[in-house]
């Protein structure tokens, strides 16, 4: 396992960490793949232990109550651009080469930029699709540097944990038999980061994490990873990959307290999507099917910590709503940055929030998702708003999310009208921006669902 040593992580940065200006902090912002709310422990679950992630959100602010969308493309667009899905969506896979992305901003603002792991924006399907070698190369996206994995390699897209195909800066990595993935990423971004210390420059660094997406491998910490096949697909071994991505963030948070960052870096992690539902977990006597794709609770909400060592107040749990537009404008008000004349932003900072004050909160979230085109499966397509308690679809069925968080007894249309007008009105609002226009059918012709 090829990692920077103690001894290399002090010995380089102590001078530059220190000259540091406060004002403009480092961000560090992890995006875990495929991870429900109820994965992490601190969140409740009782299926995975994750005492890494558990012991840096004891260290800051616990969101209680942030969603992304329900696949991994819409929540991931939407993070590094700060809309909803129905300004800027291409297809599934892909993002407009012409896009701005979070990436470019810190870049005009002075940041390093850095992204390693999941790219998926660019060719993402064989020769013969309309959408082959289109969408947006990572050297277009606004990073410095990258390590990643489905970039450009549209036919081949190969294994993400053993033996991975990876291209770094373009180029492909010819030394990863043997190797780990998620280790090599983690690397990477730590070299980066300690670069960036030494120029005395501020850095960001955004880790699009594989883990713990399908397929279902042994990690190195798996009984049966020396001697047994290590691309073998099982759900048996979400529980290690789980196990596998808490200790890859537990590498970060050491590498960031030994090396003296931490007290000038806003770390942030979230979650792509809620858990697929090939596994089942816990939460006490709950049973939570992982609801991946399904715009229920089980498919949108994701565990999410804000961690600033001297700045968040430790031990905090906010409940306020949070989106995944909401990345950007909480990035600008920390850095400084600017965003991009004529490009609107859908969401709303909560750096307040992340400082223990109390900021702005949503009275309601809102969602437009539709995966379509490219979307293998045939989820429909729909808008929702929703608060803590009620949601109301466009079609105006209306569910009370805690007591029904599966969805499966609509309330009667009298049922919490006052609740109900609120919906209505931001349903409303958002029409009045731009109707509801859906892909009801794919680039064939297919009807997409």
């Amino acid at each position: 396992m090829n990692t920077l040593s103690r001894r290399e992580v002090l010995a380089a940065l102590p001078a530059a960490a220190a000259a540091q200006p406060a004002r403009r902090p480092n961000i560090l912002l992890m995006l875990a793949d495929d991870f429900g709310y109820e994965c992490m422990s601190a969140n409740g679950g009782t299926s995975y232990k994750t005492p890494n992630l558990d012991r840096m959100a004891a260290g800051g602010v616990r969101f209680t109550h942030a969603y992304a969308q329900p696949l991994c493309t819409p929540t991931r667009l939407q993070l590094m651009t700060g809309q909803y899905n129905f300004r800027n969506w291409m297809a599934f896979g892909l993002m407009d080469a012409k896009e701005k992305t979070f990436g470019h901003m810190m870049q005009r603002a002075g940041y390093r930029t850095a992204i390693a792991g999941k790219w998926q924006f660019y060719s993402y399907e064989e020769k013969g699709s309309p959408r082959f070698e289109k969408g947006m190369k990572p050297e277009q996206g606004g990073f410095d540097q990258f390590l990643l994995w489905h970039d450009l390699l549209t036919e081949d897209k190969g294994s993400r944990y053993a033996n991975p195909v990876l291209s770094e800066n373009g180029k492909p990595r010819r030394d990863t038999q043997g190797k780990y993935g998620p280790d090599l990423e983690t690397d990477f971004l730590m070299r980066f980061m300690r670069e960036s210390a030494q120029a005395n420059q501020p850095f960001f660094a955004y880790y699009s994490m594989t883990l713990t997406h399908g397929p279902f491998n042994p990690t190195p910490r798996s009984g049966d990873w020396a001697q047994g096949n290590r691309l073998k697909d099982d759900p048996k071994y979400f529980g290690d990959m789980v196990t596998y991505l808490d200790n890859t963030v537990g590498r970060l948070a050491k590498f960031l307290d030994e090396s003296g960052l931490a007290s000038n870096t806003l770390v942030l992690f979230f979650g792509d999507n809620g858990t697929p539902p090939e596994i089942t977990s816990r939460m006490g006597e709950r049973v939570i099917p992982g609801g991946k794709g399904k715009t229920t609770d089980a498919g949108m909400h994701v565990p999410m910590f804000a961690y600033w060592k001297g700045v968040t107040p430790a031990g905090k749990v906010c409940p306020d709503l949070i989106d995944s537009t909401d990345f950007v404008p909480t990035m600008m008000e920390a850095s400084g940055a600017k965003w991009f004349e004529g490009r609107p932003l859908d969401g709303r900072s909560f750096l307040p929030q992340v400082r223990g004050e109390k900021g702005k909160p949503r009275e309601f979230a809102f969602a437009h998702y539709d995966p379509h085109p490219g979307c293998k499966k045939n989820y429909p397509a729909t808008r929702f708003t929703w608060t803590h308690r009620h949601k109301l679809y466009m079609d105006g069925r209306m569910y009370d999310i805690v007591g029904d968080p599966m969805e499966k007894t609509p309330l009667d249309a009298a049922d919490s009208k006052d609740v109900r007008g609120k919906l209505q009105a931001g349903l409303d609002a958002m029409a009045r921006t731009a109707p509801p226009k859906f892909n009801r059918f794919e680039t064939d012709g297919r009807k997409a669902y």
